[in-house]
């Protein structure tokens, strides 16, 4: 049951993975539609000469920088918490957490928590540099008028693709939730688990962000018919 519950949050985050590309071809997600807004701001960046485009990228990077930085100072806490076992039962035990568990399943469980922070880390610089690739690629686009939309269309897409892995970084600081609650409750930590992928999924299909995001993009594709 204990290596069942470290184990849980894991498969709920690669099942959300999975999962989500599966309703996204009943209802568009937010990303999807941001994705969209993506594709226009780089048509849009064709056609104007000013630095803003460059100082957006930048302001995404300097986000992506902040939380891969964080995730290496997470790394080295959990390292820490592997030297210092005792002195993390007796921490838990102060804030009135007294959970029975073996040495080797808060080894296990810290192993797991590692893997989470790693993975995060991983995907935030990933992000990061494909996010540079994009600032490259936007100061090096042709202002004449002369951009074809297939290189619109390939620059939007690495632009979302960086954002992909910066949302799968994100989503392991949610999932690292229920693996510090496991340290009170195994229970805890599946409820958190549970709640963490009902949490992501309204804010993916059904908050106002998304409702807001759609009607923009319907507002704007209205207006681009009209003008078109």
């Amino acid at each position: 049951m204990q290596l069942f519950a470290t184990l849980f949050p894991l498969i709920c985050w690669f099942g959300y993975n999975f999962g989500v590309p599966l309703l996204e071809r009943k209802r568009p997600s937010l990303s999807m539609i941001m994705s969209m807004q993506r594709r226009r701001w780089v048509a849009n960046a064709v056609t104007r000469d000013t630095p803003m485009d460059a100082i957006l990228a930048g302001n995404l990077m300097g986000s992506v920088s902040f939380l891969a930085s964080t995730s290496v100072l997470l790394i080295l806490a959990v390292f820490t918490a592997f030297g210092n076992l005792t002195a993390l039962t007796d921490a838990l035990a102060t804030a009135g957490i007294r959970a029975s568990y073996a040495s080797h399943d808060v080894q296990v469980h810290l192993f797991a928590t590692l893997a989470v922070f790693v993975v995060s880390f991983f995907a935030f610089t990933l992000a990061l540099r494909q996010f540079n690739h994009f600032c490259i690629l936007i100061g090096a686009i042709d202002h004449s008028g002369h951009t074809s939309h297939d290189e619109v269309d390939a620059i939007a897409q690495l632009n979302t693709l960086a954002a992909r892995n910066f949302n799968n970084g994100i989503r392991a600081y949610y999932f690292a939730v229920p693996m510090v609650a496991w340290f009170a409750s195994e229970w805890l930590a599946i409820a958190a688990s549970i709640i963490t992928v009902g949490f992501i999924i309204h804010r993916e299909f059904f908050s106002s962000a998304h409702r807001v995001a759609a009607s923009v993009a319907v507002l704007a594709s209205r207006r681009e018919k009209e003008h078109g």
